[in-house]
């Protein structure tokens, strides 16, 4: 986390539920919202999927046949969708020791700034390969929206699932950005 502050107001379970606060300005309240719908829709769907499934192979003795190509796309949007939700609150997994040995000060600032810069830079070049990645399922192997790779029983795209790896990578950098000029403000302020 870039923000120091954070750590010491969640002292108990009601000043942490106030750390997840509702968005401010429009483009992440539409952004932030349309992801959450987006992932309790396909938390659902999911959830369904696999009663199903697994009632058609336990009772009825049978196969949902294909139901695997969906689960996959919806594991992917729900997962990376789900990241850039983390990332917008914060909540990514860290073993952060920084701020639980440090004291305030510019030393600590600056490693927080060095370690947001190693995020960005790493999520940047997973941008990169995302975007890659989605334009080689919607252009095709050769480039040219020729032999579009699909799935094998629903024909799906897999762009449509690549796309879910770029979106949430792109608003992962976005968001790991913010925390990025939040650390430079407040190392270059305490510096003076």
């Amino acid at each position: 986390m870039s923000d120091n502050k954070i750590e010491t107001q969640c002292t108990n379970t009601s000043d942490c539920i106030n750390l997840f606060n509702a968005p401010r300005n429009l483009f992440d309240r539409i952004a932030i919202g349309s992801f959450s719908a987006i992932c309790f829709a396909a938390t659902a769907a999911l959830t369904l999927i696999i009663c199903a499934a697994t009632f058609f192979r336990y009772v009825v003795q049978g196969d949902l046949y294909g139901y695997e190509e969906w689960v996959k796309i919806l594991a992917f949007w729900l997962y990376f969708l789900g990241a850039a939700i983390g990332a917008y609150n914060r909540t990514h997994v860290s073993a952060d020791l920084v701020n639980a040995y440090l004291s305030y000060g510019t030393f600590k600032n600056s490693l927080i700034f060095l370690r947001n810069s190693i995020t960005v830079g790493v999520c940047l070049l997973f941008v990169w390969y995302g975007w890659e990645f989605f334009m080689f399922g919607y252009a095709g192997p050769l480039g040219t929206g020729i032999a579009i790779p699909k799935t094998t029983v629903w024909r799906i795209p897999f762009w449509v699932g690549y796309l879910s790896v770029f979106l949430g990578l792109a608003f992962m950098a976005y968001y790991f950005m913010r925390d990025l000029i939040q650390s430079a403000r407040a190392l270059f302020r305490r510096a003076r």
